[in-house]
């Protein structure tokens, strides 16, 4: 069995393929160019330095590229990385294809449509099951592989999807357990809250921010596209229903700061803001946590004030190993 970055150990020597997702050109201090590369496989990222890049270097290997690698496992400054000896693109012949290494959620788009099906037919106000109907059929051929960051939380292909039916499944129980919540504006919110990421974002390959991205970010977008579908579908962009749910959508980041225009003033934006960073913060703890030893503290999270969390030897049934 062809072994994952994950697999080897620190100071672990190897030879494997992998995706290059990012570079980013840099100087020593002495003036020196070297490339500070993020290599990939479905195990994980990890970094690691070119130095003494030449102008060749520079121009050769870039994002989306697929290398063969050599070289060993260290660790600086709490954080796993790798020392490069030697490194090529990989030729034909060879696994070259991007997509083996990328990351995939661990349902099929066939079992997210299904469960997005599912709880469209609970969406009983019929202004927000056309706008979520509408956006979703126009987006459906990029949303169920997009990833829901370029980092961070559900950083792969079908993470949105994934992370999206998360809150949903969440939400249910929520749903059910107070009888006030309107399940319509949570659920077409939870649907759509990040559905602009398809346009802020490359795609789960060498993921970068788009200009659109960049400049207005997903959750403007998401809102334009709403006031769009609206126009399309004849539906007022001054009816409640559609304010309700434009809200929840401006206001799921909680906090200005953040990047919301408006803090949450409905019931369901409030969920919808904590079941998001709940989804977010288990994902990227669990991300961490699956490449560490039980015993251990994983490396330090900056999306969480940059702390680590430790790994119990004591299972969810309250049993170790041992017992």
């Amino acid at each position: 069995m062809t072994k994952k970055l994950y697999d080897y150990q620190m100071d672990d020597r190897f030879e494997i393929f992998l995706l290059i997702k990012s570079v980013a050109e840099r100087k020593t201090r002495a003036g020196k160019t070297f490339l500070s590369i993020t290599f990939q496989d479905t195990s994980g990222e990890m970094q690691g330095n070119l130095w003494d890049a030449s102008q060749e270097d520079i121009e050769k290997y870039q994002p989306g590229m697929v290398v063969n690698l050599k070289g060993k496992r260290e660790e600086y400054n709490g954080q796993a990385q790798l020392r490069i000896d030697k490194m090529r693109l990989a030729i034909e012949g060879e696994a070259k294809n991007p997509r083996l290494y990328v990351k995939r959620a661990p349902f099929t788009p066939e079992e997210m449509i299904e469960k997005l099906n599912e709880v469209i037919f609970d969406i009983t106000n019929p202004k927000m099951n056309r706008i979520v109907r509408y956006l979703l059929n126009k987006y459906s051929s990029v949303f169920f592989e997009a990833p829901a960051a370029k980092t961070n939380h559900h950083a792969f292909n079908g993470g949105l999807a994934y992370h999206t039916i998360s809150m949903i499944e969440m939400a249910k129980t929520i749903v059910d357990y107070y009888p006030n919540i309107n399940a319509s504006l949570l659920y077409s919110g939870l649907i759509l809250h990040d559905l602009g990421k398809v346009i802020e974002l490359s795609g789960p390959t060498a993921t970068e921010y788009t200009l659109e991205g960049q400049l207005i970010g997903h959750i403007v977008l998401i809102d334009q596209e709403i006031v769009l579908a609206c126009r399309e579908l004849k539906i007022d962009n001054d009816a409640e229903a559609v304010l309700l749910l434009r809200h929840v959508i401006l206001a799921h980041h909680g906090l200005l700061e953040y990047g919301s225009p408006v803090r949450p003033q409905v019931k369901e934006a409030e969920i919808i803001h904590y079941l998001d960073q709940l989804d977010a913060k288990i994902n990227m703890m669990e991300d961490e946590l699956t490449k560490t030893e039980e015993g251990e503290f994983t490396p330090r999270i900056w999306a969480m004030e940059n702390r680590s969390f430790y790994k119990p030897s004591i299972h969810s049934n309250n049993q170790s190993k041992e017992d």
